[in-house]
């Protein structure tokens, strides 16, 4: 067997199961399987393999899921790729052959179903790396700053990596030589997740991704024109191999396998008592009329049930594009959707619907703000922005005085919500690390370098 080209990388992880990527390579001549064995950590005998035969359609990628783990359990697993020159070789019938797995062990573990245990996540976006005709010009700066990350992972211990957007940028040479071939998409894909340090993150810590306006064209879709239909379908294509592939989207078969067939790219996981609804705010929007909308209908009915619905302690929503605080000159964001904004601020006002922590990224620029009501003294949501895990020069940083903050947000009827910063913006390169212990959740901010440049701390009720 092969060292997968990109990957491994673990991501949807409960007590009982992970979904892990890997990627191989073609093989013109012959059928080309991935495969992935597993024991727990201190055991001496390997399971038996799982494989999967992987196809251009998803260039040469797939999914792979381990089932029937115990909860709170460090495993080990080895990942691999292999061609064969029998065409009648299935999953299950390469499990009989006598294979050579790769000599690098990796590791993960399984969610805890405890309840009021410290829970530790990294969230981030906006991550550019500089491509020159497909490779890499400057490849370490865009991947120096997991190298904190998994410092971090391996000093505190991670519950998961949230990438909330522009994990790759595919429009970064649309003045010059724009891509929209799904090809030279997947190359941007192979070079931003085969970089050592993100690699080493990823292998070993649940990952969850989202897309944001890059992984199409910068502002989508107010920026499309007729001529983008083969761009998007490509990009999408794309984004559903690397990115959304090894998420909670995706249900599974009856055969364990994940389902191949996507109704929607939002989706939901837990980890105990905290819950995660991660929105899709690029792909189901309405630009006019009188129904304007970031998220289309059955995703914003989704999202304020679970918010009505959900027991957790701590309730964060995912949203690429920042909820909150407003930008002065910005037409992409929330503030063009007021009107939904306020739907699913008047459903947690109205249901008393404590603990709920929108995270975003976009901007480049990170901050932490609260939202208040004058007329429900007990209402009070939160704000965390992370952006940008790499800038470009090409792009400013942003700041204080590009945001509208200290002021009121909006007013439904005679009551008013009123925003106020918490926290100095970080305008540099950063991630940030929510750590929720007993009724606080603290937020920190950590350069490039993995140094904690700013923190700010949320009172839990």
């Amino acid at each position: 067997m092969i060292s997968p080209t990109v990957g491994p990388i673990v991501g949807f992880t409960t007590a009982q199961h992970a979904r892990i990527f890997v990627r191989g390579d073609s093989d013109k001549n012959n059928a080309v399987f991935a495969g992935i064995r597993h024991r727990k950590a201190g055991d001496s005998q390997w399971s038996a393999g799982v494989f999967s035969r992987l196809s251009p359609e998803f260039d040469m990628s797939d999914t792979l899921v381990l089932h029937n783990l115990r909860s709170d359990t460090l495993y080990e697993y080895q990942a691999g790729w292999f061609a064969t020159s029998s065409p009648g070789h299935t999953p299950e019938t390469v499990k009989q052959i006598a294979l050579q797995w790769p000599a690098a062990v990796y590791t993960f573990k399984t969610d805890s179903t405890a309840r009021n245990r410290t829970r530790r996540y990294v969230t981030g976006s906006c991550r550019y790396l500089r491509l020159t005709a497909g490779i890499p010009s400057a490849a370490h700066l865009g991947d120096e700053i997991f190298a904190g990350i998994h410092a971090l992972a391996r000093q505190q211990g991670l519950d998961a990596v949230v990438m909330t957007g522009d994990q790759v940028y595919v429009d970064d040479l649309n003045i010059i030589a724009p891509d929209s071939d799904y090809p030279a998409i997947t190359r941007k894909y192979r070079a931003a997740f085969s970089q050592p340090n993100i690699r080493s993150l990823m292998a070993r810590t649940p990952t969850y991704m989202i897309l944001d306006d890059h992984e199409i064209e910068d502002n989508w879709p107010a920026n499309r024109s007729n001529g983008d239909t083969a761009l998007y379908n490509n990009a999408m294509r794309a984004y559903e191999a690397y990115q959304c592939s090894h998420g909670p989207a995706h249900a599974l078969q009856p055969d364990g396998r994940i389902n191949r067939n996507l109704s929607r790219y939002w989706y939901m996981f837990a980890n105990a008592d905290i819950d995660w609804f991660v929105m899709d705010c690029r792909t189901e929007r309405i630009l006019a009329g009188r129904d304007k909308r970031m998220i289309g209908v059955a995703q914003e009915q989704a999202l304020l049930k679970w918010l009505v619905n959900s027991t957790a302690r701590v309730k964060f929503i995912v949203s690429s594009v920042m909820f909150m605080p407003d930008q002065r000159r910005d037409s992409d964001g929330w503030k063009a959707f007021t009107t939904q904004r306020n739907r699913i601020l008047e459903t947690i006002r109205s249901n008393a619907v404590k603990n709920v922590v929108f995270v975003s990224g976009d901007i480049h620029g990170s901050l932490c703000c609260q939202l208040t009501h004058d007329k429900s003294p007990d209402f009070i949501v939160h704000s965390v922005v992370s952006s940008p895990l790499c800038n470009t020069r090409l792009l400013p940083y942003a700041n204080v005085g590009d945001l509208l903050v200290n002021t009121p947000l909006t007013t439904v009827g005679t009551g008013t919500y009123s925003l106020t910063l918490n926290s100095r913006v970080v305008s540099e390169d950063n991630f940030a690390c929510l750590t929720i212990t007993g009724q606080q959740l603290k937020v920190d901010f950590h350069n490039k370098k993995g140094r904690i440049i700013e923190t700010a701390t949320i009172a839990l009720k």
